[in-house]
């Protein structure tokens, strides 16, 4: 199963080292020194690390081959993939890789069905669940456990908790756009951010 771990930033000096945007609760399992790495474009890869180290608290990379500054610049916005075992687990058992919670049915404390997740955004703040709801709107769940109260693999679910207001307002922004009311029983968005959704 392919993951993303990272994308590339701009070079750093001029001798081939990147930034990169960190994309994945395990960098020294990802990114470390000898990992090689498919990309997003094709073409551009694959990539294998040769040094990293944190700089002004941010994570830079050398590849093989890169030695100069224009090298390095040609990589940037280029997407870093690693190739990871399905059945593998984060060592934390609070976290999850993304391939976990895709699919997951979305319900609150008092069991309202939210919707499911499609997707999940790798934010520089928080992670959001991307939430297609039975009308097919979709509604966005920062994952961060004040919210998401309990992430049940067996069960395939996501139970959330969300702020009084929440779904209401998302239900009236959602009726707004698809220029039609919105059903009583359609009200039913969460917002859960947690920081803790694994290798994208």
């Amino acid at each position: 199963m392919q993951l993303v771990v990272a994308r590339i930033g701009r070079a750093h000096g001029i001798k081939g080292e990147v930034t990169v945007e960190v994309r994945t609760d395990e960098p020294e399992l990802r990114l470390g020194p000898g990992a090689v790495l498919a990309t997003d474009p094709a073409s551009t890869g694959p990539l294998t690390i040769e040094t990293g180290r944190v700089h002004s608290g941010r994570l830079l990379l050398r590849f093989e081959g890169v030695r100069d500054r224009t090298a390095a610049e040609a990589l940037r916005n280029t997407i870093l993939i690693a190739e990871v075992d399905p059945d593998e687990l984060p060592e934390d058992e609070d976290e999850f890789y993304d391939h976990q919670l895709m699919d997951l049915d979305v319900v609150t404390t008092d069991g309202v069905e939210v919707g499911r997740i499609t997707e999940i955004s790798h934010l520089p703040s928080q992670d959001l669940f991307i939430v297609e709801r039975p009308d097919g709107s979709e509604v966005m769940i920062p994952f961060v456990e004040e919210i998401v109260t309990e992430i049940d693999l067996e069960e395939q679910r996501a139970i959330i908790d969300p702020p009084p207001g929440l779904i209401d307002d998302r239900a009236e922004i959602v009726s707004t756009r698809d220029d039609g009311p919105a059903e009583n029983g359609e009200a039913d968005d969460g917002k859960a951010e947690n920081g803790k959704a694994g290798d994208s």
